[in-house]
Formats: structure tokens, sequence, C-alpha cells
């Protein structure tokens, strides 16, 4: 899961209060229950889009088994509830690890019918090490500056370059963050999760999550399964392949959806004019990537960076018209320009991608062991990269430091789940960055859940983007805590239909396209989600008009 590409944090300046919170206790811990607080500290921090967004920190332990050891700051937002039933704090999360959720809370109440929105607190917040919570990691500034090494090796000496760059950014992590990075994992998260929850007076929680937001919701339950009221888990980690195995699904998926675009574009040659057979048209595109190896687009464009390009295809297929019209561009008119484009809107890394990314790897190296013989990682790279060559040695390299991390792993937590209130689990099944099978996987693991399935879906964050029938499965739990219920023994207890593909967008003269004006039809509402949030580029998924990414996971997920 990569968060590069859709770490696009809407603007706006974020003022808030602070307030000291003791860590909350574990179920059955038989701690006392933490102190009284003062309320939180909201001032006004709206933006053009979100009028009513306000803002708050909170203090929290960096080692919540130290709450009288060093503090951390964690930034919040809400949008507060307007009607007179409150059915209390809705928390939002928008994937990563490494995704900014500030912005969140604005789409999400904005994004769910009025009346159901109104009565909850909707509250996002930028997670332990992310965007104005305090410390914000950036390990090592400028990571992704083009034009970076190709990202398949094409001999001993440039795996080497790339193996010692993966060193080099581990060891920066290390030396600029060691009192930190033994802290920066999914379970110190969710325990933050319940400092807010209790900082906000509230004795149970309402939880939405995306993407890895979908893993921190479940580590929480498990972690407090009194305290959760609601949960709804749109596109699903898979807990049985933290982190490594589940890359390794990623990088097989990322092809399938891949090639699910070449055959779109074959079936809209009219438009890109690029051959009616998808399996031609793949061959052109690995043609640019070669060229691309020789003469970098725009002089930044090489091929790991037209991977970084392409990728967010992969999230969102509302991008497919303006990345076809780039690829076509370049190949019919030998014009880099809107490659270049293209990859400066999707795919090149700003302040904001280097602290996602750097997030990324501290959750996702700290959380679960991964292999430390980089030959291990050679040889499955290699066996992926046979079959699915888009995207799997740029994912690896994304994932490389873990390789090399400062700190000891720790062992992910069992999400077995069967104390919670019903639990609404929706998945698409052609999903890339959370293949189906992680939903599957957690419906079987926590009892009593529920699994909307979006057949024929490719899409990763199915809710609130424009899916009438997922959006009424949300909006019907949220507002009752209703789920549908299947026949019994059925594995899937509600199937929605999959939006229809993107329209083709013509190809802009090339006046036109030199204005950077080309149209882009498609509807991005989908993208303007959550937030990849980052993580990986898994976020590049959410919406670019809000600010918020929707990186999710793994190595590209985010």
């Amino acid at each position: 899961m990569t968060p590069r590409a859709g770490m696009l944090i809407a603007a706006g300046a974020l003022v808030a209060g602070t307030v000291t919170v003791l860590p909350a206790t574990t179920a059955g811990a038989g701690e006392p229950t933490p102190r009284p607080l003062p309320p939180l500290a909201w001032t006004g921090c709206a933006t053009q889009a979100y009028p009513k967004l306000q803002c708050a920190t909170l203090k929290v332990p960096l080692n919540h088994d130290d709450p009288a050891g060093r503090s951390i700051t964690l930034a919040l937002t809400q949008v507060p509830h307007t009607a007179k039933t409150f059915q209390g704090p809705l928390l939002v999360n928008p994937g990563g690890p490494g995704g900014s959720g500030r912005t969140m809370a604005g789409y999400v109440a904005a994004s769910l019918p009025p009346k159901v929105a109104a009565e909850y607190d909707v509250i996002g917040f930028d997670p332990r090490g992310v965007g104005r919570s305090e410390p914000a990691l950036d390990c090592l500034p400028g990571h992704f500056a083009p034009v970076r090494p190709d990202s398949v090796p094409s001999d001993a000496d440039g795996e080497r370059t790339a193996v010692e760059r993966a060193q080099t950014f581990a060891a920066a992590c290390g030396e600029k963050y060691a009192d930190v990075l033994p802290y920066i994992d999914t379970v110190s998260t969710a325990r933050d999760l319940d400092a807010i929850r209790h900082a906000l007076g509230a004795p149970k929680v309402n939880y939405l999550g995306y993407s890895y937001g979908t893993y921190l919701g479940a580590v929480y339950a498990r972690l407090y399964p009194d305290r959760v009221r609601r949960m709804a888990l749109d596109s699903v980690v898979n807990p049985h392949g933290v982190w490594y195995e589940d890359n390794i699904a990623q990088d097989y998926a990322f092809d399938t959806r891949h090639k699910d675009f070449m055959a779109w574009v074959a079936r809209q040659d009219a438009v890109y004019k690029l051959g009616t057979d998808p399996a031609a048209v793949e061959a052109a595109w690995y043609r640019m990537r070669d060229a691309l190896r020789a003469a970098p687009a725009g002089g930044k464009v090489g091929p790991g960076e037209l991977e970084d390009t392409f990728l967010p295809g992969g999230y969102y297929n509302g991008y497919w018209p303006r990345l076809a019209t780039a690829f076509s561009s370049y190949v019919n008119d030998g014009d880099a320009a809107p490659l270049t484009e293209a990859y400066e809107r999707y795919g090149e890394a700003d302040a904001s991608a280097d602290n996602g990314y750097s997030v990324y790897t501290s959750v996702q190296c700290r959380d679960a062991a991964w292999p430390r013989d980089w030959s291990v990682w050679r040889k499955d790279s290699w066996d992926v990269h046979a079959k699915a060559p888009f995207s799997t040695w740029n994912n690896a390299w994304y994932n490389a430091p873990c390789a090399f991390w400062p700190v000891p792993s720790l062992t992910p937590p069992d999400v077995t789940n069967d104390q919670l209130p019903p639990v609404l689990i929706l998945q698409a099944t052609d999903d890339a960055a959370t293949p189906y099978e992680g939903g599957v996987a957690l419906h079987r693991l926590v009892r009593g859940s529920s699994l909307v399935v979006e057949e024929g879906g490719g899409n990763h964050g199915v809710t609130l983007g424009g899916n009438d029938c997922l959006d009424d499965h949300l909006a019907t739990y949220l507002a009752t805590g209703k789920v549908p219920r299947g026949k019994d023994g059925a594995e899937v207890d509600a199937v929605c239909e999959a939006l229809p593909e993107p329209v083709p967008d013509p190809i802009a003269p090339a006046a036109e396209k030199a204005t950077g004006k080309a149209t882009e039809k498609s509807t991005e509402k989908a993208a303007e989600k959550a937030a990849e949030g980052s993580g990986k580029r898994v976020g590049a998924l959410r919406a670019e008009a809000t600010g918020v990414t929707l990186h999710g996971l793994l190595g590209h997920v985010r």
C-alpha cells in the first residue's frame, strides 16, 4: 500500500486547545477507570468545503503502559451533532497507516444522509505520527524524489543500489526517532482511540474505518469489545496476512486490476486508438515503460514514477480516462506532457506523502515480523513478478525498509471476536488494495457480523462514493444498528451491483492539453471519500477535491 499518490490534504488552519488524558484500561484488566477530564477545547477551523468543522488537540502517553511518562499530541476534528437525538461520537479513519483523518470528519458528515449525520459527533483525527499530530514523522525528506532507479532490478548492481536505499531510509528513521519508533504501531493507535473516547466522555464509540482503518478498528474491538456501539468496516485488510503476505496478495490483485484497465482502454479504441486487443494494449504500456527508462518524461517520470502514476487507477477507476489520455498521447503522439501532468497529480510525493510513508513503514515494520534475510524478498519478488509484473518490485522496495528496521517487530493480536454488537463489513469483489478474501476472513472471525458485497466492483473504499445500495446499508446501520442478514448458511448477507464503468474523455486538442485544462468527466466523488490515506498510495483513492486520500494498507494500500 502506498500513500504518496493520495496524500492531498485539504488546506486550512487547524488550531486547537489541548487536554491531557490518562490511558483507558483494556477490557478485563481490572484497573481503575481513568479520572474525569475537562471537555476538549474545540475551536472553529472551518474550511470552505466544511464550514462546521471544529478542531482540538489531545495529549496521550507515548507509551500507554507508562502514563506518567512522555506524552504526544493528537490532532482532532469534529462536526458536532445538531439533532435532539444523539447517538454519540462516530470516529472515522481513512486508512494508511499514515493517512490524515482530520478532513475526513467533514467529508463523512457531508456525505451521510443529513438526518443520520445530525445524530452524531463525527470525529476525525490524525493518528500518532501523522499530519498535525506531534511529533509528525518525516524520516528522510525527498526519499521519492524523481527519477528513482528502475524498480525492476536489471542486474546485481541495480538491486544492491535499491537495497542500500532501503537501508538508508530505515537507518534515518532509527537515528531521528529512536525514542518514538517502539510506540508507532497499531495497538498503540488503538489505545489512542480509547483515549479519544474517554476524552469525549463517551461510554462507547461508533466507528467507520476504511482500508487499514478496518484493521485498526478490529484491533480496537479486540482490546475494548465492551466499548464498541457500532462499527462499519469498508475494504477490509486480511488479518491473517499482516503484513508481508498481504502485500504479496496485493501484487497479484493490482496486476489483475491493471489488466482490467488495459481491457477498458481496448474497448475504447475509438477514443484512445491503442488497439482492441487488451494484451496488445498492455504490451504498449510496457513498451512505454521501457522507453521511459532511457528518457524520463519531463525529466521526472521514469519507470518507477510511471508505476506510481498508474497505481491509483487500481484504487479507483474514475482515474482511468485521464490516465488513458496520458498513455495514448505518449504512445500515439509522442507527447509526454499529459503523462508528466498525471504523475504530478497522482504519483508525485510531497511533504505530506513523506510523512505518510514514514508512518506507514513505522507501523507496518513494527506491527508484525518481516523477513530479515534479503534473499527471501528477492526470491518471492521474482516469483511474483513472473506472474504479476505491474507493481511487484515497486511494492517490494516500498516495504523493503522493514527488512532492516531498527526496532524489533511485535506479534499481531488475534482479532477473533464474539463479544461485539453486529458489525457491518463492506467489500468489493475486485478490490486490489484489500482483496476480497480479507472481507470474508474478518466476517468469519467476528461473530454476528454482516458482509455486504459490491459484486464486480473494483474500487477501494466503496461507501459514500455514489453507490446508493451500499450507502443505504451504511446509513441504515448508523441510524438503527440493523444489519442485513442472508439466508441460513450464506456467506454473504447482501449484494449490491457495482457502479457503471467510467466514460472515456475525448482526447483534448494539443492547445488545450498545453494549458493543462483537459476535462475529466468521470465522477471522482469516490476518490473524494474519506481518505490511503497513507500508508501507501493505498490512499490514492480519496478525494482530490476534499484533499482526502484513501490509502490503505500494504505496500500500496496505503
